[in-house]
């Protein structure tokens, strides 16, 4: 059975991908497009900026579907007076 660092290896750049890894005591997903893999990390680049994954850390990972399209910003009803 292959660990979650070597099936990321058999993904190509560019994949959309979640990676779940360990921080301090708990876990965390990194979201995003897989943008470097190496020997012993991988960077995902997400909305907040790239994250760089150590494959150690790595407890699972898969990929996903494109992102959904953002959605235009919430538009007050003309007369709507409320909030200014």
């Amino acid at each position: 059975m292959q660990t979650p660092g070597e099936f990321l290896a058999t993904l190509p750049l560019g994949t959309r991908v979640v990676v779940r890894h360990r921080i301090g005591g708990g876990v965390t997903d990194s979201l995003g497009d897989l943008l470097a893999l190496g020997a012993s990390s991988c960077t995902v680049r997400t909305r907040r900026g790239d994250d760089v994954v150590l494959l150690d850390d790595v407890t699972a990972a898969k990929p996903v579907p494109p992102a959904p399209p953002r959605r235009a910003p919430r538009r007050r009803p003309p007369g709507d007076l409320t909030g200014d």
